[in-house]
């Protein structure tokens, strides 16, 4: 082969040689590029995490903190004590508290309403003013929860009962009272049976008809505001929820009040308690034929909160007809029944965020029991059979609440019994007014002041109304109280951990109107008096510290 045909195979050669290395260096570039890519990703992949580990590190860390943090927390400030599986709350707060009357009432921070002294009495002629702490407050919550059902318990009491014994004198030892205590058990499909001593069914609430969210007035007075209808006694509830709406039935604790003038020997409605029996000696008590039974329909809405119900009742005696007679005679005596009750309703509005409405309405016959003023439910006839007195009841309401510390409040309420009088036509009594209220009472002392009874050397005589020598007498049988009363609520601190200490003050209007009766007895001189008034102006203080 010619030496310059070799030289081109040669070159051919080199060429197609460098080709081929050019490929395989390119081929290898490329997976060199694909491996770096490769690396670079993992490198990125690692990257991320590494810092999601450091995060969920940082984040674990703050956990445990915080798990540590909430135990401790528990542990030094517990929300409940446990005993087993109960949860105990303790429920309390103490009191320092004072009231101001115009006209004496020789009361603690509890109002009685219905014996506010008319001008004639002693009382109506000086003040009062005392300090109390006696409506501190201590209870606890008992919960627990097996699964398929929820049981509660609750106890709460304060110390604004009287004993025999108790006195202002030296160590002002009043003694410890039951307020609640009761047992509950609720179901998960809303029905709810509590048994002991509570709030009346009667009594608003703020949410369904559940106890311990009673709906009271924020009055310092320890018996609320006239025209609020309530009870604290023993009974039972049965309540069950659909939804929004609730209805209920309690049958309650029976007691009546009542009051007659001029009526005859001839009937008996109760006695005072028995020693022994754990009844007060020297307090009557009704021989009750049954329970009161009440019943009552709850909504709750984005609008309010709304209540509807009844109650019924039942008053027994037993009445002597011949008691009357010229030759008085036990004989035909028998048993009589009579039935009382009414309708109420309570509105709970919240007008805007910073204010809420409420108005309530009681009305029947033989419910004053269940007012704040405690008018009488029954008088009698002049046979010696019972008559229930028709009673009205009404409450307004408006609570303000400007700053979260502070509340503002008004409340204007009533309350009414009228008059129920029978002539009689049975031997001496024939031609006397029985009943409540006659209209030729004698109301002459209401409005004149006399001295204290000659009879008794008692420095503390008299009583609110009394019948002063020579000033004639008073009635003064009650046909209306009325009271308008302003105040608030000033949360000077509050801490979950720590507690409440609050501020409030309170002032009360009050007026009795009786129904009107006569100047004289005697003679021709039976000039209508017109009607009684008293008045009253008070005023509460109140500090209270709250446990958390």
């Amino acid at each position: 082969m010619p030496t310059r045909t070799r030289r081109l195979a040669a070159a051919q050669q080199s060429a197609q040689d460098a080709q081929t290395a050019a490929a395989n260096a390119s081929a290898k570039a490329d997976s060199l590029t694909a491996t770096v890519s490769t690396n670079t990703d993992a490198v990125s992949s690692l990257n991320s995490t590494v810092t999601d580990l450091k995060t969920t590190n940082v984040g674990l860390a703050q956990t445990i903190s915080d798990t540590k943090k909430t135990i401790s927390d528990e542990l030094e400030s517990p929300l409940a004590i446990h005993y087993k599986g109960v949860a105990i709350t303790p429920v309390a707060f103490f009191a320092a508290e004072s009231v101001y009357r115009q006209r004496s009432l020789n009361s603690d921070v509890n109002t009685p309403f219905n014996s506010t002294p008319y001008p004639g009495a002693a009382q109506s002629n000086t003040s009062e003013f005392n300090f109390s702490g006696r409506q501190s407050r201590i209870g606890a919550l008992f919960v627990a929860n097996p699964g398929p059902f929820k049981l509660s318990g609750y106890v709460e009491a304060d110390f604004l009962g009287a004993g025999i014994t108790s006195n202002d004198n030296q160590s002002n030892s009043y003694v410890l009272r039951q307020r609640q205590i009761w047992g509950q058990v609720a179901t998960n499909k809303g029905f709810t049976l509590t048994g002991g001593q509570m709030w009346s069914l009667v009594t608003e609430t703020k949410k369904s008809t559940d106890n311990r969210t009673e709906n009271l007035p924020m009055t310092i007075d320890a018996q609320y505001q006239v025209g609020f209808s309530w009870e604290r006694q023993p009974g039972v509830r049965f309540q069950q929820k659909i939804g929004g709406l609730t209805g209920a039935v309690a049958v309650e604790q029976a007691e009546y009040i009542y009051s007659a003038s001029n009526a005859n020997n001839n009937f008996f409605i109760g006695n005072a308690g028995t020693g022994g029996g754990l009844y007060n000696v020297s307090t009557n008590y009704s021989n009750n034929i049954a329970p009161d039974v009440i019943v009552k329909f709850t909504y709750d809405a984005k609008v309010g909160h709304f209540e509807a119900g009844g109650l019924a009742r039942w008053f027994r005696d037993r009445y002597y007809p011949n008691q009357t007679l010229t030759v008085p005679s036990a004989a035909g005596a028998a048993n009589n029944t009579k039935v009382g009750g009414g309708f109420f309703a309570n509105a709970r509005v919240p007008v805007t965020h910073f204010a809420d409405f409420g108005v309530h309405f009681l009305g029947g016959t033989g419910v004053g029991r269940y007012g704040t003023a405690t008018l009488p439910d029954i008088t009698v006839h002049p046979d010696g059979t019972l008559e229930p007195i028709k009673n009205y009841q009404a409450l307004g309401s408006l609570e303000l609440h400007p700053t979260k510390k502070l509340d503002v409040f008004g409340y204007f309420g009533g309350e009414y019994a009228q008059r129920t009088i029978y002539l009689s036509t049975l031997g001496s009594s024939a031609g006397k007014q029985i009943g409540y209220a006659p209209t030729n009472a004698v109301d002459s002392g209401c409005g004149t002041e006399g001295l204290p009874t000659a009879t008794t050397t008692n420095p503390f005589a008299g009583s609110a109304p009394y019948n002063p020598a020579g000033a004639g007498s008073c009635a003064g049988a009650t046909r209306a109280v009325f009271e308008g009363t302003a105040g608030f609520t000033y949360r000077v601190y509050t801490n979950p951990k720590y507690g409440r200490l609050q501020y409030q003050m309170q002032y009360s209007y009050l007026t009795r109107d009786a129904w009107s009766g006569i100047t004289s007895a005697t003679g021709a001189t039976t000039t209508t008096y017109g009607s009684p008034k008293a008045t009253n102006n008070m005023v509460f203080t109140s500090m209270r510290y709250y446990l958390p």
